[in-house]
This record gives structure tokens, C-alpha cells and sequence, in this order.
């Protein structure tokens, strides 16, 4: 089994964590948690990122290079490998929320263990709260969704699609008291049916780093 894994009590969560309605008993972590004073910004979207959602998701993260932010997401494909890739690539700091155990032997999807693997590379953290050798079931994403929302201060959305599980993850943010920043898309376009319905009720448009600098307080 990996051995590069310590396991936390709530005293060392992100501190917001500890506030959700169901946090978790105990959490798993490989590397290291976002440092000290550092705004968490959760990046969600479609595992079928469009070419419009991947440029639109690294112009806007690159944009956050030298900035105390980090990216946390949930290393899925599409949005969410784009958005630990994006952040590698400026040196911010990111940290991977899958849905499964962190044993390399059982990181889901097989196909961004590479990724996981260069996370650690590069001074991120891996984070779950599942046992290290859980192969993960399909309830176990939206749980891991809750984590994301639950440590970020805001929580970005680049595509969703009308029955995407992004939405449940949009959804929480409102529950748990997050700002929502959404990327718009052109009318009609059934990869942005969900973030241009929750900008229309009241979620923060996102067309570039700015704003999201902005809704973080340190434009």
C-alpha cells in the first residue's frame, strides 16, 4: 500500500470545513493542504470539456498565477483535470478530491493517476475521506462534491449541461453559503444550459480573472 499518507482529524481541516452540516469524521491526505492564509477555489464542469471550456478554464486560471490561491477540483476528466493541469502549469497550488481511497492502486479515473502523481510532484495534496484502498461507488462523488464546496471560498463552474452533476455541486454552494461564479456561454448551447440558468438566478458571471479575483477580495 502507499505509504505517503497521513491521516487528519477535524483540527486540521481547512477551517471552513469543520462548518458544513455533515463534515467529515476523518479525512486522508497525501502531500500538503493549501498553505496558510490561502483563498481555495473549487472548479467544477463537464467530464466533456468542450475546446471552448478547456480555453476558457486556463486563460482564467492562468490569470490567477501569483495570487495566495488554490485550486481545488475533483480529478475528474474534463474540467477538473484541466483545471489541476492549469495550475501546475502557473505554479499555483492545487489539491485533488477524488472520489476514491488515495492508494495509487485504486485512484479514480486510471487515467489522471499520472496526474495525481505530478499533484504530489509539484508541492499539491491529494485529499479524501475514504479509506486508502476504497474503489469508489457512484455515491461516493456527489459526498466528495460536499468536501470541495465545504473548504472552498468560492466555487467556479465552466460547463454544465442540464442534467450535469455539476449542478449538484452548484447547488451546495448556495447551501453552504459559498459565492458561485459562473462562465457564460452562447444561447443554445447545451454545455452552458447550466451555468447560464444559475447566472440568471443570481450566481456571479465570470469572463475573466478579475472577477474571480474579485469575489475572492484580493482584486
Amino acid at each position: 500500500m502507499t505509504t505517503d499518507m497521513r491521516q487528519l482529524t477535524p483540527r486540521d481541516y481547512p477551517k471552513s470545513l469543520n462548518e458544513i452540516p455533515n463534515p467529515p469524521k476523518h479525512l486522508w491526505l497525501r502531500g500538503t493542504l493549501p498553505p496558510e492564509g490561502h483563498k481555495l477555489l473549487a472548479v467544477v464542469g463537464s467530464r466533456s470539456l468542450t475546446p471552448y471550456g478547456k480555453q476558457i478554464c486556463e486563460m482564467l486560471i492562468q490569470g490567477l498565477s501569483g495570487y495566495p490561491i488554490s485550486i481545488v477540483s475533483g480529478l475528474a476528466l474534463g474540467a477538473d483535470a484541466c483545471a489541476h493541469e492549469a495550475a501546475l502549469n502557473v505554479g499555483l497550488h492545487t489539491l485533488a478530491v477524488p472520489g476514491s481511497g488515495l492508494d495509487d492502486s485504486v485512484i479514480a479515473p486510471r487515467t489522471n493517476l499520472g496526474l495525481a502523481q505530478e499533484i504530489l510532484a509539484q508541492g499539491g495534496g491529494l485529499l479524501s475521506e475514504q479509506e486508502p484502498l476504497h474503489t469508489p461507488f457512484p455515491s461516493d462523488f456527489p459526498s466528495r462534491n460536499r468536501l470541495m464546496v465545504g473548504m472552498s471560498d468560492a466555487v467556479l463552474v465552466i460547463e454544465a449541461g442540464e442534467r450535469s452533476g455539476t449542478l449538484i455541486t452548484a447547488r451546495l454552494t448556495a447551501e453552504y453559503d459559498r459565492d458561485l461564479l459562473c462562465v457564460p456561454h452562447r444561447i443554445g448551447d447545451p454545455n452552458g444550459v447550466g451555468a447560464n440558468q444559475f447566472i440568471r438566478l443570481g450566481a456571479e458571471l465570470v469572463t475573466e480573472p478579475l472577477h474571480i479575483l474579485e469575489a475572492l477580495g484580493l482584486d
